[in-house]
């Protein structure tokens, strides 16, 4: 399976509904919380151009800013 990362926060409802919804589907994940790790936020930046969270890094596709399941079940291979 394909390396993902969610960067997100403790108080944000869209990181843990991403979140969630990886579990269901038994996606393994690494999770980087933006708020305490300032690299991890540095890293979330650079990449995505974006200071909101969730962002989700699915390797070998361009980052995913919020939580829009039909572009995670595309570039996953969820049906």
């Amino acid at each position: 399976m394909v390396k993902v990362t969610v960067y997100s926060t403790p108080t944000c409802p869209w990181c843990k509904k991403v979140k969630d919804w990886l579990n269901e589907h038994k996606v393994d994940f690494t999770e980087l919380n933006v708020a305490e790790d300032n690299a991890a936020r540095e890293e979330m930046i650079d990449k995505s151009g974006q200071m909101g969270v969730p962002v989700i890094i699915v390797e070998g596709h361009d980052p995913l800013v919020g939580f829009d399941e039909e572009k995670l079940k595309e570039v996953l291979g969820i049906k």
